[in-house]
């Protein structure tokens, strides 16, 4: 269990969002790989923080894996966009997909990493089908695009959630990854990768926090994981 690698993927739309060049560079210094950037489209949620064309100039200064997470009304359009560009993984959410299968089978066929995202109190069950075919299963931990009320908190049942589906993963004998999003913080982090997290995106409460330096930000991040992975042995043993 030792073994298992939890990435850490730096959400974007937290760092400075005036100087994203700078931010970049400062990432991929601490030698992470992954860059988590939000698709927003100001219906789903009301939000929008990058656009289409700052992920295409993204692109031309960094060879990160970017990790794009659609939060949209109108999946196919932005999925196409994203596929223009050429980014690694392309999470959509299900709540606002007509046409599931042809949305996977779209980013399948461009050999990009297919993810399905869910909000915060929407069931496993809708991933009954789906979970054989993607790569991830994005979950939401707090509404999307809220990050800005900083009032928000966690949902009671994240542990839970990610729990019920990292147990749903191994029944079916699959090797799904499972992301976490929203309010993913040093006090949360242990109980996520212990639950059975493999990707956490990392915002202002951890990677991001104010008052110390990203290295310093990314050492505590790791020690957490270090936490959570060693309760995770702790929790599948004893199973």
């Amino acid at each position: 269990m030792q073994n298992k690698e939890v990435v850490i993927a730096p959400s974007i739309m937290c760092a400075d969002l005036c100087n994203l060049e700078k931010s970049v560079r400062e990432i991929e210094k601490e030698g992470l790989d992954t860059l988590h950037i939000d698709i927003i489209d100001g219906a789903f949620s009301p939000s929008m923080p990058l656009g289409i064309d700052t992920v295409k100039q993204l692109r031309k200064i960094t060879d990160m894996k970017f990790d794009v997470h659609i939060m949209a009304n109108n999946n196919e359009f932005f999925i196409q966009e994203m596929l223009n560009i050429g980014v690694e993984q392309i999470s959509f959410h299900l709540e606002t997909s007509t046409h599931i299968d042809r949305y996977i089978q779209l980013i399948k066929k461009s050999d990009t990493k297919v993810g399905v995202a869910i909000n915060p109190a929407t069931p496993l069950s809708v991933l009954e089908y789906v979970l054989p075919q993607v790569d991830t299963v994005l979950l939401m931990l707090i509404n999307p695009g809220f990050a800005t009320d900083k009032n928000e908190k966690q949902v009671s049942y994240a542990v839970k959630k990610v729990e019920d589906l990292n147990r749903l993963i191994k029944e079916k004998g699959l090797h799904t990854k499972i992301e976490v999003d929203g309010r993913v913080s040093l006090e949360t982090i242990p109980g996520l990768v212990g639950a059975g997290a493999d990707i956490l995106v990392a915002g202002t409460t951890s990677l991001f926090m104010k008052g110390q330096s990203l290295a310093e930000n990314k050492k505590i991040v790791e020690q957490r994981i270090s936490e959570g992975l060693e309760k995770e042995e702790t929790y599948h043993g004893s199973i």
